[in-house]
């Protein structure tokens, strides 16, 4: 053989293409690695909305990823992302008019107002209120009978039952007429919306269709109104709001549309009643004077007017 030349270039190496890698398809290529931890599920209802701008799907999706009882509001969102107040402000409107955000206001025993802020990583769907099934315990192979088991007597039978003849006079005992337990009857919910409230809302189709709401939502929006007939709305007042000027075609999420009206046009509160004007002091009766029986007004009878009690001090002095 001939000696090999140190100077020839090498040959190159053939490609050996990525197993993920199509250099024949188009679009994005993912490169997916399963999470363990710190990663939440959005849907790609969300994430692929097609009438939400970039900056609502960012936020929707930020808001569902944060724990419970982290603060959105306007200021706090500003402060986290570059946009402006005006920006947040009308990304947090197309949420809510999309059913995947809700502020109402909710007055406090105490008389303070605050803001309740929801987030629904499924608009119109209602949670389920079942737990989760829990996993099957492990079972460990049976290892055989112990020596203490396996010498235990076995248990002796039961006695069979004596059944009495047809035509026998005794009466069944008392555990034979227990009747069986029935279904346990839960106890109704006690926190129920206002009447009047929850009424008004589920009345709203009457004036448009498109504004049926679920049981869900009249629950959830019944506060808000609420809130309204306490600052002195008419409840007609109220419903000409939320269906005057409605947007022409199909209402996607109606009850977000009612939400975003309650919370932006809510009337301010009452002011405080004024105090009661006091009556108007009536005035002292006329009597006449015991010295000149001039009249004038005196509390009681039986005085002197102003002259004759000056002229009685006059003489007293000179006396």
């Amino acid at each position: 053989m001939d000696k090999q030349n140190p100077s020839a270039p090498p040959c190159s190496q053939p490609r050996i293409p990525h197993p993920d890698s199509r250099p024949h398809a188009r679009g994005i290529t993912h490169v997916n690695v399963p999470h363990t931890s710190r990663f939440t599920v959005i849907g790609n209802h969300l994430a692929q909305h097609a009438h939400l701008s970039g900056l609502a799907i960012g936020l929707g999706v930020h808001i569902q990823s944060l724990p419970a009882g982290a603060r959105v509001d306007i200021r706090t969102l500003t402060d986290r992302f570059p946009e402006g107040e005006d920006r947040i402000a009308a990304a947090l409107r197309e949420l809510e008019a999309h059913g995947y955000f809700s502020r109402t206001r909710h007055r406090l025993p105490s008389g303070q107002v605050v803001t309740r802020t929801v987030s629904y990583n499924q608009p119109g769907a209602t949670p389920s209120e079942e737990p989760p099934p829990r996993p099957a315990p492990r079972t460990e192979p049976n290892p055989g009978p112990t020596p203490a088991a396996a010498t235990a007597p076995a248990p002796a039978p039961a006695p069979d039952p004596v059944v009495q003849p047809p035509d026998s006079d005794a009466r069944p005992s008392p555990a034979a007429t227990v009747p069986a337990p029935g279904p346990v009857v839960q106890p109704p919910d006690t926190d129920v919306p206002p009447v009047p409230a929850t009424i008004l809302l589920a009345g709203l189709h009457r004036d448009d269709p498109r504004l049926l709401l679920s049981q869900r939502d009249v629950h959830r929006l019944a506060p808000a109104v609420s809130t309204w007939l306490d600052r002195g709305a008419a409840p007609e007042v109220v419903r000409r709001t939320l269906t005057a000027g409605l947007p022409e075609g199909p209402l996607h999420h109606p009850a977000g549309l009612l939400a975003h009206r309650l919370a932006e046009l809510l009337p301010p509160p009452l002011p405080p009643a004024p105090p009661p004007v006091p009556a108007a002091a009536r005035p002292l009766p006329l009597r006449n004077c015991d010295g000149c029986d001039r009249a004038f007004r005196s509390p009681e009878p039986g005085l002197r007017c102003r002259d004759c009690r000056s002229t009685a001090s006059d003489l007293l002095e000179a006396a």
